[in-house]
């Protein structure tokens, strides 16, 4: 499929009135691997003048070479060796014309800090004595949130308080899958999106003309696709101990939460297990999640998969490496027969995404939302309104036919364990489904199935 520039508006609009204003600007620009951070800045420097430098993992003042070097090319121009980054910026800005905006792009920063760490203060000290005055437009820009979150925007950095504005470059919305596959009816789009999330990178591998299982055929289950290598690619680039990593991710995609139990199912020493979880949550790969009524000082949480395209590459790809090239219909049949319940998960963190968008009765305005355990006891939706002091309990079934009767009974049961605002609050059930048996009418009882997530998806 051609790839379209979808739903970045927003980004962009925030970019442009930056460059249009009469002070010198400094973004910091973040988000995971392959969200199309790159794309926007593309789109925001087209027609401007402009220089755009990847960084890379290796010695800094290689780093800085390449830098001085491939500037000279791009603008014509001599350049003395600088063997700082002053001096190299010394003779930037009194080579280049500066009537017009000069943007600046420095791609994945943190290959730099984790080099040398003194480059934040560097380019704080660039900033201060060189840039700010001037007719530029610096933007840095980095994949592992976690660093760009602690090392270039928090109240500790050196970098704090100089940057202009900041952008955290998030997946798509869910209903944004409609424009990159407008053919596929709602089930193949929920169904995608399980398989790869809302990432553009991924979702250009689609082809709408055919059915969501021959795409996944032509992609996953194909050597030649990049598809089918992405994950190893994508933790090679980043990290060390790749095998670690996976094993580690394994574990939790096979139901171990805690830290505990993933230490035991990966064989990571306990001492050690928090440095590579803390890597994996700043990749955008893990999150930790806690029951929506425990307060900020609970420690209690557990640990999940964040990227559906890492969890559907761990389910079907890793353990099944040498059936791809033998056999790639046989695990095409085990996708087939498996993907119902591969999806339970997923299509719960969908009703949780989606669920302000319909009228269930419960005020938006404040809402949040999320799920709850206690014991052997789950929800998997709730949202609560302290505003209005209403709550909204909500199941998920991945399935046709569901007994709303039953699984109304079922949840009300649940909802009594549940501790929040006992006395005075208001409730509201929400069942979403693919098809009920019947869509019963109560009070206070919303049912969606795939119909109402549909008209969703396509607004």
């Amino acid at each position: 499929m051609i790839l379209q520039f979808i739903n970045r508006k927003t980004e962009l609009d925030a970019l442009e009135k930056a460059y249009r204003s009469p002070r010198s600007e400094f973004f910091v620009i973040y988000g995971r691997r392959r969200i199309g951070k790159t794309e926007l800045m593309k789109r925001f420097t087209e027609k401007k003048s402009h220089f755009y430098f990847l960084a890379k993992k290796q010695n800094l003042e290689l780093e800085r070479e390449a830098f001085q070097r491939r500037f000279a090319e791009k603008f014509n121009i001599y350049m003395e060796e600088s063997p700082t980054f002053e001096m190299l910026f010394k003779q930037i800005l009194s080579k280049i014309d500066l009537k017009k905006k000069l943007v600046i792009v420095i791609d994945e920063f943190p290959y730099w800090i984790e080099r040398e760490e003194s480059v934040i203060s560097e380019f704080q000290y660039l900033w201060d004595e060189l840039l700010k005055e001037k007719n530029i437009f610096l933007i840095l820009c980095g994949s592992y949130v976690s660093i760009m979150e602690e090392k270039v925007l928090s109240k500790n950095s050196p970098l704090y308080g100089r940057r202009t504005g900041q952008l955290e470059v998030e997946p798509m919305k869910i209903k944004h899958l409609q424009d990159f596959l407008p053919k596929y009816r709602t089930e193949e789009l929920i169904n995608t999106y399980g398989a790869m999330g809302t990432v553009p990178f991924y979702l250009k591998e689609m082809d709408d003309s055919q059915s969501f299982l021959e795409n996944i055929r032509n992609t996953f289950f194909n050597k030649a696709n990049i598809l089918n290598q992405e994950a190893i690619f994508l933790l090679t680039e980043e990290l060390r101990e790749v095998n670690v990593y996976f094993n580690i991710l394994k574990a939790i995609l096979d139901g171990a939460t805690t830290i505990t139990e993933i230490s035991s199912r990966s064989r990571v020493d306990i001492t050690n297990i928090h440095k590579y979880i803390a890597t994996l949550i700043g990749l955008k790969l893990v999150k930790r999640i806690k029951p929506i009524t425990s307060s900020a000082k609970e420690k209690q949480y557990l640990l999940k998969i964040e990227d559906n395209y890492f969890r559907f590459w761990l389910t079907y790809i890793y353990p099944n490496q040498s059936e791809i090239e033998e056999d790639p219909d046989s695990l095409i049949k085990l996708v087939e027969k498996s993907y119902s319940s591969y999806m339970g998960f997923i299509f719960e963190d969908i009703c949780r995404a989606i669920v302000r968008n319909f009228h269930t009765g419960v005020a938006t305005l404040g809402l949040e939302v999320g799920q709850w355990w206690y014991k052997d006891a789950e929800i998997d939706l709730i949202a609560v309104n302290h505003q209005t002091q209403e709550i909204l309990f909500g199941e998920c079934k991945w399935k046709d036919k569901v007994d709303a009767f039953k699984v109304l009974a079922e949840l009300k049961e649940k909802t009594k364990l549940v501790q929040w605002n006992n006395t005075y609050r208001k409730e509201h059930y929400v069942i979403f489904a693919k098809s009920f048996q019947e869509k019963i009418k109560e009070k206070d009882l919303t049912l969606l199935d795939l119909r109402d997530i549909g008209t969703y998806l396509k607004t």
